[in-house]
């Protein structure tokens, strides 16, 4: 500190906010290494406003004006440049399911411009039942520690008892260490001065707000600062300070949002005291135009990469979109700067994501032109970040159909099929969710085979990402609904790589599997006999009806409802048991798994004496029940079952006792031709048994 030519003229008195701690202490926080050896200057009881002997802090007569204003922007500190070395870490997150963790990719960003991307520390979820994440204790018992910790803490009593020109000073000279590091981030935290820092956010003096700011934003990236910055109430103060007039302050408690809100709690706070709103004005106070000003560009990126953090959860999506955050994202898509553009497709991705809720949020984006522009930046190919978060935001727009038929009208398919090689695996995951949308429409089937798009999705299938396998699964599925895209993934293999992803230890890459494999079979030419080249094959998805999973066995059921239409193949899965597998499945509530149930029973009931043994294994009076449900399609598939199983006089006794007749009297009015002539076999069935009956008993 000597070595610089530093000096300053009086400073005034401290503001009435301006407030010190000294040996401020947090529960639950784990006691420092420095604390099992040697006490602190606080807690010999020294003075407040005390240097480290004693005496009150004085100005080193040495320094000259430190120039620093109240509006302190970071290029006028007297230090290094605190973006040197350093790195900015943003969430992206793949594909999720409502039902589980996501998985979170932190992207570094370095000041040469390069992006290397790691797995996140924490289990991000779109949905607010998650669990928290759980910061991990470090090991302690080593009093090995490193000069920078020694350093920190001798500047932490500056920080603590000086006035606010030495605090100032202080905060300046703490910043010139490498506060990447965890050792400086940690010093910072087991000596008290991360307490220190977040009171200094609540003073009035700018100066002391901004230094603070600039230190947390950076040890922030630290999972364990991150839960204690909540635990002090940091961010409550950094959504007020998003109402200050300095425009420096503001992003920076914006950018520290974006850094410590990866997990729920913190994320609910931020919208519990008002963060959403902020941030999205925030964002509106600076207009889309075609040049900015830096301060303008580093608003727009600071507010945009907080609202990314917070919609990781479904209510700060419903925040953003009461905000009226949604049409101002989709206008700054048309911005040409790659810092800006990350986190705002970013935003996009995570609210317009897979809960039904959301498809007012896709609809948004399509109605305010956000569309085209997302389409228009699959040309910057070269920057993967970018890209990464602009095929994500297609994809999760892609859910919805008039969105898809937008794509369309942009040649968003053709382009997206351009992505499917030589990119990183986040950027693959991204593009096949959306080309296993898109193809769902027959026309995009045509134009994916017709850009060469089939053999390199069929490659795929031997990735070893679950999260790519998934999506990759989903896109076979969509193309092999046409025979002639069927014909080209049977000839690449493609069945037997589906068939053996049955053996992934993943759930959710056994249903899409099994899922694929239900096009796969019905379009493909000699099915049966593909199936049966496939050895081990129909035990293996028999087996599968053992699982768990309610998706695994849904996706099985469907499957099995295409083999068994085969009678050799069906022959071959009666031996292996599917009759008394399915018949344990018959106690169930969710319609999905009823209805291809229903339809499995239905074409099982084809061989042998298979209807008998579905009646002696108790699945008849289960499937009665189904008709009482409200979904139209079990209605239709439990008629089938019900009609094939009628043909055994001992299952229209059940039905019969079940009620059956009433309920199956309604769907012969149905608009539905199989549905009603399902339901008059089965009656006709069951009345035919009881005039039998009667004829016998009366002669």
């Amino acid at each position: 500190m000597a070595k610089q030519e530093y000096g300053f003229s009086k400073e005034p008195a401290h503001k009435k906010n301006y407030q010190h701690v000294e040996g401020a202490e947090v529960s639950g926080q784990s006691q420092s290494l420095h604390d099992l050896t040697e006490k602190t200057e606080s807690e010999k009881g020294k003075s407040s406003s005390a240097g480290p002997t004693g005496h009150r802090l004085k100005p080193y007569m040495k320094w000259k004006s430190s120039g620093l204003s109240a509006s302190q922007s970071s290029d006028k500190i007297p230090k290094k440049d605190y973006e040197e070395g350093k790195s900015r870490a943003v969430p992206l997150t793949t594909k999720k399911k409502a039902s589980g963790k996501s998985k979170t990719v932190k992207i570094q960003e370095t000041s040469k411009g390069k992006a290397s991307i790691s797995l996140e520390d924490d289990g991000e979820s779109s949905s607010e039942t998650e669990e928290d994440e759980q910061p991990v204790r470090r090991q302690e018992g080593s009093t090995d520690l490193s000069a920078e910790y020694w350093g920190i803490q001798k500047l932490t009593k500056y920080v603590k008892g000086g006035d606010p020109t030495a605090t100032v000073i202080a905060l300046c000279s703490m910043r010139d260490f490498n506060l990447s590091e965890e050792t400086c981030q940690l010093a910072i935290k087991d000596t008290g001065c991360l307490e220190v820092l977040i009171n200094l956010l609540d003073t009035e003096e700018i100066k002391c707000q901004t230094g603070s700011l600039k230190i947390l934003k950076e040890i922030s990236q630290n999972i364990l600062i991150r839960h204690a910055i909540a635990d002090l109430g940091g961010l409550e103060i950094m959504v007020k300070i998003l109402d200050s007039p300095d425009t420096d302050l503001k992003c920076l408690a914006a950018e520290t949002i974006a850094n410590v809100a990866r997990f729920k709690r913190a994320r609910k706070t931020v919208r519990k005291y008002g963060g959403i709103k902020r941030l999205v004005e925030l964002l509106e106070s600076i207009s889309v135009r075609s040049s900015y000003q830096a301060k303008d560009t580093e608003t727009v990126r600071c507010a945009a990469l907080a609202l990314w953090s917070c919609s990781k959860s479904t209510k700060n999506k419903k925040a953003i979109r009461k905000a009226g955050g949604i049409p101002l994202l989709a206008r700054w898509l048309k911005c040409s700067h790659a810092n800006i553009l990350i986190p705002i497709v970013g935003t996009l991705q995570e609210c317009a994501s897979e809960c039904a809720e959301d498809e007012e949020i896709r609809d948004l984006v399509r109605k305010h032109e956000g569309l085209q522009p997302l389409s228009a930046l699959l040309d910057k190919s070269e920057n993967k970040q970018l890209l990464a978060a602009v095929t994500g935001a297609i994809w999760k727009c892609a859910i919805s159909r008039e969105n898809v038929l937008k794509f369309q009208e942009y040649k968003t398919i053709e382009t997206l099929v351009t992505l499917l090689t030589d990119q990183p695996e986040e950027v693959l995951i991204n593009v096949i969710g959306a080309l296993g949308e898109c193809c769902q429409e027959e026309e995009n089937r045509g134009t994916i085979r017709r850009c060469g798009g089939i053999a390199p999705i069929v490659k795929l299938l031997t990735a070893t990402n679950q999260a790519l396998l998934v999506n990759v699964n989903k896109a076979v599925a969509g193309c092999a609904m046409e025979p002639e895209n069927m014909s080209i993934i049977d000839s690449l293999d493609g069945v037997r790589l589906l068939w053996s992803l049955l053996k992934n230890p993943n759930p959710d890459v056994q249903a899409s599997a099994a899922w694929a494999l239900c096009p796969c079979v019905e379009n493909a030419k000699n099915s049966g006999e593909m199936v049966r080249s496939f050895v081990g094959g129909l035990e293996l998805i028999v087996n599968l009806l053992k699982s768990k999973d309610k998706e695994v066995l849904t996706s099985v059921c469907a499957a099995i409802a295409n083999i068994a239409k085969d009678q050799e193949n069906l022959a071959v899965m009666t031996d292996h048991g599917v009759v008394p597998l399915l018949s344990k499945l018959a106690n169930t509530n969710n319609n999905m798994l009823r209805r291809h149930l229903a339809e499995a029973i239905a074409h099982c009931c084809m061989w042998g004496s298979n209807r008998v043994a579905f009646g002696e294994a108790k699945a008849v009076a289960p499937l009665a029940r189904y008709l009482k449900a409200k979904d139209p399609l079990v209605h239709r598939a439990t008629a089938l079952a019900l009609y094939q199983l009628s043909e055994d006089p001992n299952n229209c006794v059940i039905m019969h006792e079940n009620g059956v007749v009433k309920l199956l009297l309604a769907m012969v009015g149905s608009t539905d031709d199989t549905l009603q002539e399902a339901a008059a076999g089965c009656i006709a069935n069951i009345r035919r048994l009881a005039l039998a009956t009667e004829k016998a008993k009366y002669g």
